[in-house]
């Protein structure tokens, strides 16, 4: 599907990531052997989205499509496997997941962003005649200030079972950020919930391996500021029991990971992890504080 004629996006710097995230799925929905269908994409990516991806031609490697195919895949087996019916996209930025995934129609799925970025998303949406295949709730919110009365006032319920997902955002926040952004998440979950995100470790954020997506991104305001050599640590330390995959291992390859994997007790080696975890029951999160 061809990019629509660009509008007029106002949106800060880690936002616009949203638009070549969304260019590189549109990319993906293209090819003979996809990884995942994503007939929004290019819509949702603009001019901008792909101008942006193709500043990152010499950076080859299929990030974007492996981790939106193993988030995909996450976010089915646990609605699938159990009685969740509520989704968070924490960041939800140009995400199509409510229109393209076939979700349980009784699903409520909240997305939250920016206003003026959902805004835009729900016109473009509206061109393209997308309906979702769920209870969709978009809210605009500031990430960073308390929304959590906002995302119950919608119809989320905190005591009953939930799965979250923060996607392409965690390495462009300040450290406490995150811690403040997880302790919000984690107090609004109950025991059973899931969480999946994806984090970057410390190495990646001056390796000279990264350094033209690093360059590009910094060029357009986006700078990464968190890495962590222990993923596990930081979700135990929210009350998640986590299981960490880096891209190209088992169940985060789907034959398209280029790249060697390098095993985690080499030093110097830039990392993405990719995450899934679990909310520790009562009895385990009272003994762990």
């Amino acid at each position: 599907m061809a990019a629509q004629p660009a509008r007029a996006r106002t949106m800060d710097a880690v936002a616009q990531t949203a638009c070549l995230a969304a260019a590189a799925r549109a990319r993906e929905d293209e090819r003979p052997d996809r990884l995942f269908a994503d007939p929004f994409a290019a819509p949702l990516a603009g001019a901008a989205g792909f101008a942006y991806l193709d500043r990152l031609a010499n950076v080859p490697t299929p990030y974007v499509a492996v981790r939106t195919r193993f988030f995909d895949d996450f976010l089915g087996q646990r609605v699938r496997s159990g009685d969740v019916r509520q989704v968070v996209l924490v960041a939800a930025g140009m995400d199509a997941r409510a229109f393209r995934l076939p979700w349980p129609p009784d699903l409520a799925l909240y997305e939250l962003d920016q206003p003026e970025l959902l805004a835009l998303k729900h016109a473009i949406l509206a061109d393209s005649g997308a309906r979702a295949t769920c209870r969709r709730h978009a809210l605009g919110v500031d990430l960073t200030q308390s929304w959590a009365e906002a995302l119950c006032a919608a119809g989320y319920r905190p005591h009953e079972p939930s799965v979250w997902l923060v996607e392409g955002l965690l390495y462009y926040l300040e450290e406490a950020v995150v811690h403040a952004l997880l302790d919000r998440i984690a107090a609004l979950t109950a025991p059973g919930s899931w969480l999946g995100t994806d984090l970057v470790n410390r190495d990646s954020l001056w390796s000279p391996l990264l350094q033209p997506w690093l360059e590009v991104g910094a060029y357009n305001g986006a700078v990464w500021r968190f890495g962590t050599n222990n993923p596990e640590r930081l979700c135990a330390c929210h009350g998640w029991e986590p299981q960490v995959r880096q891209p190209g291992e088992e169940g985060a390859d789907f034959g398209r990971w280029p790249l060697p994997v390098v095993p985690r007790g080499i030093p110097g080696i830039p990392r993405g992890f990719l995450v899934v975890a679990r909310r520790f029951d009562g009895l385990r999160a009272t003994l762990d504080q």
